[in-house]
């Protein structure tokens, strides 16, 4: 009998995090301030983050050590299993091998804990007693909750207005923890009431969130802010799970093929496959395709141009060269929130650039089916977002059965969905329904992206 799973002992769990940065091929173009054009300082980035994720940001050193005081929580479930798919692979009849790295066994039950409790420790450090951040489907928020409880940090949380309203229980989640939650756009800030009077009914989105959390940091001088993806350190602290998977997939005595992930603003995949790209970048698995799948309602790396951009929609951030919507898009309200941002890691974006990985987006109704198979044969419940990465590698075995071959498949297993089970109502029910891509108001936000020299 062939083994379905596979494990590493907690001393195993990593004790560096691997950093991109000192193995491109060309160094990512600089984030700029929107005031002078120039490439940002440490001062520029002082009053938002603590100095050593500044560091981390900018650094090209390949490795970067962990705490002993985050390892010692990771060990609250790390190392994650990785799982061989033996039962969908044989409901699709394929002869690919399907294995997927799960990361919902996290408290928060999502991968974001890895970074969350690491950007709590390095505020603690710095004796910060206060973060404000953003969320779109909660998983984020829910998350640096949970790492601010760790730390005695208090935590505010702006969650996108559609997320709030369609996920209660990630609300729930938070003030468990400790955190206050609130809708975005909120009464709570300037740019918040500015929105709620132009469009009282406003969804929300990610950008508007950020800004609504970096204009409630700046406003203080006891406040840090915190961002749960798209920066360079976000990426580097999820890379513990991709070195895990490097370890368990040479128990599994296998190589992936393929490596399949869903990205909103890149976290969760980037942390699984980049130090697996690696081995493309120095020609030692030149073949090794990487899907990074996104949603057909917001296709930012599909769809947008690769500009310098806002992170956020009122242009409080630094400039950030990446393939954008124009930082003031509104996504339709998808169920999949952590995926509906106008924007995508600088690093994700370079690596398509420079041909090393690629994208591909799909509709909501799909992605829920291809979940609802994985949960019948693998019984996992899996989140709006890790349904569209499942989507694709269905459709890969899929190939692979009409072609005969066996290639092998890794799937970057976000999180479970047991806090969604609305949307999974919804689409039971025939309430769910796919979103156009909307070349209108993406052409109306396209049309602010700021002008750079």
């Amino acid at each position: 009998m062939e083994r379905t799973k596979f494990t590493l002992d907690e001393e195993e769990i990593p004790r560096y995090w691997y950093n991109i940065q000192a193995d491109l091929p060309e160094p990512l173009p600089p984030v700029l301030h929107p005031a002078t054009g120039k490439p940002v300082t440490p001062d520029d980035l002082a009053p938002l983050f603590p100095m050593e994720l500044i560091k981390q940001e900018v650094s090209t050193e390949r490795w970067i050590e962990i705490p002993e005081e985050v390892r010692d929580i990771y060990q609250l479930w790390r190392p994650t299993t990785l799982f061989r798919a033996h039962r969908l692979e044989k409901a699709l009849d394929t002869p690919a091998k399907i294995f997927y790295k799960y990361e919902g066994v996290s408290p928060p039950g999502s991968h974001k804990p890895n970074t969350a409790v690491a950007q709590a420790y390095y505020n603690k450090q710095e004796g910060v007693n206060r973060i404000t951040t953003e969320t779109g489907a909660g998983q984020w928020g829910s998350a640096l909750s949970f790492g601010g409880a760790c730390f005695g940090i208090e935590i505010k949380v702006y969650m996108v207005r559609i997320s709030y309203d369609q996920k209660p229980y990630r609300r729930v989640m938070m003030e468990t923890w400790g955190a206050k939650c609130v809708p975005s756009p909120s009464e709570d800030t300037k740019v918040g009431r500015d929105m709620l009077a132009k469009d009282p009914d406003c969804p929300g989105s990610l950008g508007l969130a950020i800004s609504e959390a970096v204009e409630d940091c700046v406003s203080r001088d006891d406040t840090h802010y915190s961002l749960g993806s798209v920066l360079n350190h976000v990426l580097l602290h999820q890379t513990v799970n991709g070195l895990e998977a490097k370890k368990l997939m040479e128990k599994a005595d296998a190589y992936p093929d393929i490596i399949v992930g869903c990205i909103g603003g890149g976290s969760n995949f980037a942390g699984l496959f980049l130090p697996f790209v690696k081995d493309k970048i120095d020609g030692t698995k030149p073949d090794l395709r990487i899907i990074n799948v996104e949603p057909a309602s917001c296709p930012t790396v599909t769809k947008g141009p690769y500009a310098y951009d806002f992170g956020d929609e009122a242009g409080l951030t630094p400039l950030i060269k990446m393939f954008t919507l124009g930082h003031g898009f509104i996504p339709p309200p998808i169920h999949a929130g952590g995926l509906r941002y106008h924007g995508m890691a600088p690093i994700i974006c370079h690596l398509n650039r420079l041909g090393l990985v690629e994208a591909r987006a799909e509709h909501q109704l799909d992605t829920f089916k291809a979940g609802v198979t994985f949960a019948r044969t693998e019984g996992i419940i899996s989140a709006p977002e890790t349904n569209h990465c499942i989507k694709v590698a269905i459709d890969e075995a899929l190939k692979c059965r009409e072609s005969g071959e066996s290639k092998t498949i890794l799937i970057a297993h976000s999180g479970h969905g047991h806090v969604d089970m609305a949307a999974y109502d919804a689409y039971f029910s025939g309430k769910l329904q796919d979103y156009a891509y909307p070349d209108e108001k993406i052409e109306e936000a396209l049309a602010e992206l700021p002008k750079v020299g």
